[in-house]
């Protein structure tokens, strides 16, 4: 019984340990990783989309890139919020599965169309967006250094996904 009781403490102290990092992380910093996350979530569903319904070798060897270093990305996202204590979303948000609804419902150019202007685009932008704030407002060392190590990635993608667009018109 006293062993049990130590071992439930010992758990007690972890989850305490845990929450108590997860609160020292700022509301804007622990908001960074989840807007993170949810991007690369959206992508990689969108880019495995793609990969089933492009029929196009430019937007299947985008969509093949994207699932890659989004999945990367989400990696890395998740590693340093699982040492900050922050819990993560595991799928996307509401308004990236209406986008999902709206593109599933599509096939051949328009599909292209629509994914290349949508989660090429648009998300990329977003996201480029958010990151480049991220690492110039973010209070933690390990959430400005992902975002500094997420920010050329994501403005590369914008620049191939902004090319594939103006050539799919």
């Amino acid at each position: 019984m006293n062993k049990a009781l130590q071992l439930g403490g010992a758990a007690l102290a972890l989850l305490a340990a845990g929450l108590v990092h997860a609160q020292s992380l700022s509301k804007g910093d622990q908001q960074i990783l989840i807007d993170l996350a949810e991007a690369n979530i959206a992508e990689v569903a969108t880019a495995t989309m793609a990969l089933q319904k492009s029929h196009t070798r430019e937007v299947t060897i985008f969509a093949q890139q994207m699932r890659e270093e989004h999945t990367q990305g989400l990696q890395d996202v998740t590693k340093v919020a699982t040492a900050k204590g922050v819990k993560l979303p595991t799928e996307p948000n509401a308004a990236h599965k209406k986008a999902a609804d709206t593109l599933q419902k599509l096939s051949g150019a328009a599909f292209d169309k629509a994914y290349l202007a949508n989660a090429g685009v648009k998300d990329h932008n977003e996201a480029h967006a958010k990151v480049s704030n991220a690492r110039k407002t973010a209070q933690d060392a390990d959430v400005k250094a992902l975002a500094s190590k997420l920010e050329p990635v994501i403005a590369e993608h914008l620049k191939t996904a902004k090319e594939l667009n103006s050539s799919k018109r």
